[in-house]
């Protein structure tokens, strides 16, 4: 059996790289530039007097990135570039938790993207006579080294591209400016465009003259990444993954379903203006410029590995958030109320799974009650028994009717709203929770006496027969406000077996046999209950047409399910247009 080396289609891992590891092809500047940083934090290993690092950058017609790094000697040149996935840093350094910045050795291939052809100069800082090697290499795989025409004065490096008809765009001087400080902005090494520096420190790290210039400072940086003034800004430290930075709170609220999305860089280097998984889910109120120098990224250098490591990073920032709201309610209840006006969402997901939280929000959180949008403190002066409805719509039917009578009810229709006041429920023993009932409204109106139920006797019967066809039962009682004719009540036995009788009526005759066998006995139906109080209401009665109460019922069941915002089924969509239009031209005949 005989061995062999594979070979190598560069071609192909070109291809590879500009259409399913990198985003786009502006990723060259970030690889050449993250090259140049670790060439010179390599001399800087190797000398301490060394002098300081200086990396620049020269758009033109031939694109040129030098820097006065730790250099290749010759043999180095033939074991790193010409050798896809090799990496000087792996052999001297654990590349990702040490000082460099790269680590799997293919960041130079990137420049194929941009060109077709790419030009190494180098002379090592090792060798005190090192002579400058000419390393030059084509897309198609081939490669040639020799010793350079023009000797580099200094030990370091020079990167040399002439771009493609396809791809000069990107190596502009306006498109080269704008990606350095994109990507290198932050770097710990001075970088220079032409003869403009480009590097400053991270705005969170810098010094400022009062605590309001720095705020100021930094809502103009989170303006520039980001699009918004915060509504707050808090600082980050994670130590063990060697990162700081900030969180700017948004200042509107937003879905919990939108994917919170991070500015994050690397030891100086931009990892992703659109980093995920950083903070926690429930974090999704806030946006994050960090710097972190122990986190792993992706071979792309576009999206953080997740390891342990960011599992702690994610649990200490969850926490170091959870600190600043804890002081914010401390020392600036006005501030904390915006805040959760604002973001109530985000902070009752953060309840639903830490207790303290949960005790330290619960007077501040907001709900929607029929005593108004109110915290559930103030709801409770009034009502110690919470009351609430599992749905919007069940709210909705029930608000004006409970709201006249009395009866308070919170609104749980909304994220999260169940489950928090369930947890509520079990974190405090001493509040009573409860899921609103139908029973409890029909409790507080009030019945009729047994004159006028005889003299609705008829009427009741007529209204009860037009609406058997829906599962809905007729009863007369008194309530206020006036203004409402009809008030429909479903509860949940009712729907279930509404929902039985449909399925019974779309299944084949197996099931539909089966599921008629499951009706209980004296099966839960809906009721529409009349407002005996009501001026139109009152009339029905006297009405002699016994179509004309057929028809005035009927329209009486569907408002009711429409302010109620029950979405109608086929049968009663049909039984809205045939009332109004039968009404309408009773109303208009001679």
């Amino acid at each position: 059996m005989t061995a062999a080396n594979f070979q190598v289609n560069l071609r192909g891992v070109v291809e590879l790289l500009a259409h399913h590891l990198y985003s786009s092809p502006r990723v060259y500047l970030r690889e050449l530039l993250q090259n140049a940083v670790d060439a010179c934090t390599a001399r800087r290993q190797l000398d301490p007097s060394a002098p300081p690092a200086r990396v620049l950058v020269e758009p033109g017609s031939v694109f040129a990135i030098h820097d006065n790094g730790v250099g290749l000697t010759a043999a180095e040149v033939e074991e790193f570039l010409a050798t896809v996935g090799h990496s000087s840093k792996q052999d001297t350094l654990d590349g990702i938790r040490g000082d460099f910045l790269g680590r799997f050795g293919i960041g130079l291939l990137s420049a194929f993207m941009v060109s077709d052809e790419i030009t190494v100069r180098t002379r090592s800082a090792r060798e005190p006579d090192a002579p400058t090697i000419e390393w030059r290499a084509t897309a198609d795989g081939r490669y040639c080294t020799h010793l350079a025409a023009q000797p580099r004065p200094e030990p370091g490096t020079t990167v040399l591209l002439r771009p493609r008809a396809d791809t000069s765009e990107w190596l502009s001087a306006d498109r080269v400016t704008e990606l350095a400080r994109l990507y290198g902005s932050l770097l710990p090494v001075e970088v220079l465009v032409g003869e403009v520096p480009i590097t400053r420190p991270a705005p969170w790290r810098a010094s400022y003259p009062s605590a309001l210039a720095r705020r100021s400072a930094l809502a103009e940086e989170c303006q520039d990444a980001f699009g918004f003034a915060p509504f707050e800004v808090i600082d980050l430290a994670v130590p063990e993954a060697g990162l700081t930075g900030v969180a700017y709170v948004l200042p509107q609220a937003v879905p919990p379903s939108q994917q919170a999305t991070h500015r994050v860089w690397l030891k100086g280097m931009l990892l992703g203006e659109r980093v995920e998984q950083l903070l926690p889910e429930w974090a999704f109120f806030v946006r994050a410029t960090v710097d972190v120098t122990e986190l792993r990224p992706t071979a792309s250098r576009e999206a953080l590995y997740d390891d342990a490591l960011l599992e702690l990073v994610r649990e200490r920032l969850g926490a170091q958030l959870r600190e600043w709201l804890s002081r914010l309610t401390a020392t600036d209840p006005d501030r904390a109320t915006a805040f959760l006006r604002l973001h109530h969402l985000g902070v009752k997901s953060l309840a639903l799974h830490d207790d303290a939280m949960l005790t330290l929000v619960l007077p501040w959180l907001p709900f929607e009650t029929t005593l108004g949008t109110v915290t559930l403190a103030e709801f409770r002066r009034t009502h110690p028994v919470v009351q609430y409805t599992a749905t919007v719509d069940d709210f909705r039917r029930v608000a004006a009717v409970a709201t006249a009578q009395g009866l308070g009810v919170v609104n749980a229709g909304y994220v999260y709203d169940v489950e928090l006041l369930t947890r509520i429920a079990a974190v405090h023993p001493e509040w009573t929770v409860e899921q609103l009932d139908t029973a409890v409204v029909n409790a507080h109106l009030d019945a009729v006496d047994g004159d006028e139920e005889l003299r609705w006797r008829h009427a009741l019967g007529i209204a009860r027969s037009a609406l058997e066809p829906f599962d809905c039962d007729v009863e007369l009682r008194a309530f206020d406000p006036v203004s409402v004719p009809a008030l429909h009540l479903d509860d949940r036995d009712a729907v279930h077996e509404r929902d039985r009788r449909a399925a019974v009526a779309d299944a084949d005759d197996l099931w539909s046999e089966i599921l008629s066998g499951l009706a209980p006995a004296g099966a839960a139906r809906a009721r529409l209950i009349l407002n005996q109080r009501n001026p139109l209401v009152r009339r029905l009665r006297s009405l002699a047409d016994a179509e004309l109460l057929r028809l005035a019922v009927e329209a009486l069941y569907v408002q009711a399910l429409l302010l109620a915002h029950r979405p109608l089924r086929p049968a009663e969509s049909a039984l809205l247009g045939r009332s109004y239009l039968t009404l309408l031209d009773r109303a208009v005949s001679p």
